[in-house]
């Protein structure tokens, strides 16, 4: 079917789905919005993006090489590059991750012949050909208009290691690191934004005790500096010291009170958190051909988002009251049982409308905590995990979680403003029929996202806005025929948005979405 025919038949979906909405009274859920108490801000990090070197991601996904007949910038290829461009990046976590632990960055830059050939241990035995290492990836993040995270090894490298990686990308020219940085090409300190003080040190990145991570936190802190003399101030590397793993808070606790008691020779401005939605472990549940009860399910796990950011924050409240150190939530995203076919250590999984809807409601939950969440890194951007975008040798498809973050654009660095609701049940199951966020942007456009989660229902909102005259709203809503929808290589526009109108009615505004639907508006004056 050509792609005009596929984008009306959406339309029409969400026009019966409108009709069906604005005759069910019963339906009608109020959002009170307070536009007169504008809240934090809701840091454009958080819409962060994930890229290891895991299965596809990288080698297939981002790098082709510079002699690949796929169009390409200097191996790097294009519509990749020009699709992650739309949903404006702010930073880019690389190279992991597992990955990260064991990669050793040598040998990853000078001539490509002289480049040490690996096994990737951690993910499929995949041969690691270090063809995309530093110099590679910073042309990439430059490419998407990005900042860089690079994330060090202290699982099985040094401090030294890592401080003369620091060294290479962020020392003068006229230094021994400036110059060999300079003789691979570029002779400008490259600007690292964020540095991650290892991966999962809980787990695979050394199954270190609290402690002993700590002690190791500090050294690396103190050592590994950035030397690029532009980034001070308000510009300055942020380091993210190693936090949870989902609801186990040992880290939390040693890393927070070592923070607190801390001597002058070290510091950290951010900790993180992994925390997937799985549903269980090992991750079992199909990403293709599922019905309502394991969207029900998934849904149910994803929105426990909430209490654990709430946990955490608590734990952290406690040494930090002030909130100077952001909650990091470097990974996050639906994890999925592999696809029948494919390599299991390389996470390929589908991504379909319940996952969009996931995602939504993920992004919400940091918004509602922006005062302690400030960045976060859904896994991953390509071809890995609940991707943003998958490809096929020169073809590439667009996934129902792309689409989200690409609507959900105008919240990064707008105002969190006050959304008050009935998020409703849908019975037995328990889950919530919606999910609200509101914000101002620096131009003082005031944004409406809801998420209705009912598989089968339509729901009628009627949202009221304090100190805001409003005569209309407009935007986009995302939505298909059902919850497994996904897009692929053959029919890439199954799921994608598609307009949709608010209108003035009862001193407010009044909006019909579809079941199983994301929308986001912008409030017309």
């Amino acid at each position: 079917m050509p792609r005009t025919s596929l984008v009306v038949c959406v339309a029409a979906l969400f026009r019966a789905a409108c009709a069906i909405a604005a005759s069910d009274t019963g339906s009608v859920i109020e959002l009170r919005v307070d536009s007169l108490h504008a809240g934090p801000t809701i840091d454009r990090n958080l819409f962060g993006q994930f890229a290891e070197h895991l299965g596809n991601g990288i080698y297939g996904g981002i790098w082709v090489g510079r002699d690949s007949t796929i169009p390409n910038v200097r191996g790097i290829r294009s519509d990749v590059v020009a699709a992650l461009r739309a949903l404006h990046v702010p930073n880019v976590r690389w190279p992991g991750g597992c990955f990260a632990d064991e990669y050793h960055w040598r040998d990853g830059i000078g001539p490509a012949a002289g480049r040490k050939v690996a096994v990737n241990a951690n993910w499929g035995g995949a041969i690691e050909p270090n063809s995309f290492g530093t110099d590679e990836y910073m042309d990439f993040i430059s490419q998407i208009g990005s900042e860089a995270y690079i994330s060090v090894n202290v699982g099985s490298g040094t401090p030294a290691e890592a401080a003369a990686w620091m060294a290479y990308m962020t020392a003068d020219a006229l230094t021994s690191a400036g110059k060999e940085r300079a003789a691979n090409g570029h002779p400008a300190p490259y600007r690292v934004k964020f540095l991650g003080i290892g991966n999962e040190s809980w787990g695979c990145g050394g199954a270190m005790t609290p402690d002993y991570y700590v002690s190791q936190l500090k050294i690396y802190a103190r050592y590994v500096r950035n030397y690029n003399s532009a980034q001070s101030g308000d510009q300055a590397m942020r380091r993210v010291a190693v936090g949870a793993d989902g609801s186990k808070t040992d880290y939390v606790e040693a890393v927070m009170k070592a923070w607190h008691d801390k001597v002058w020779s070290w510091d950290v401005e951010g900790l993180s958190l992994h925390s997937y939605t799985s549903a269980g472990w090992p991750p079992s549940h199909p990403s293709t051909h599922f019905g309502a009860d394991e969207y029900t399910l998934l849904l149910k796990d994803t929105l426990g988002m909430e209490p654990l950011i709430a946990q955490h924050s608590q734990i952290m409240d406690q040494y930090d009251p002030q909130k100077k150190i952001p909650l990091v939530v470097d990974e996050w995203g639906v994890w999925l049982a592999p696809l029948a076919g494919s390599n299991p250590g390389f996470l390929v999984q589908q991504n379909s409308l319940r996952d969009a809807v996931l995602a939504a409601l993920n992004l919400d939950i940091f918004a509602r905590h922006a005062d302690r969440v400030r960045m976060a890194n859904i896994a991953q951007m390509v071809n890995v995990l609940q991707a943003m975008i998958m490809t096929d040798r020169e073809r590439m498809v667009l996934t129902p979680t792309y689409y989200v973050f690409r609507m959900y654009t105008p919240f990064q660095d707008a105002a969190l403003i006050p959304v008050q609701f009935d998020a409703g049940s849908q019975g037995a199951g328990g889950l919530a029929r919606v999910d609200a966020i509101a914000a101002r942007d620096a131009r003082g456009n005031t944004w409406l996202a809801v998420v209705n989660l009912d598989p089968e229902r339509p729901v009628r909102i009627h949202a009221s806005f304090t100190g805001t005259p409003m005569q209309a709203a407009h935007g986009q809503v995302l939505t298909a025929s059902q919850v497994d929808s996904i897009n692929t290589f053959e029919s890439p526009h199954m799921v994608q948005p598609v307009p949709i109108d608010g209108v003035a009615a009862g001193g407010g505004l009044s909006l019909n979405l579809p079941a199983k639907s994301v929308s986001v508006l912008q409030i017309l004056p």
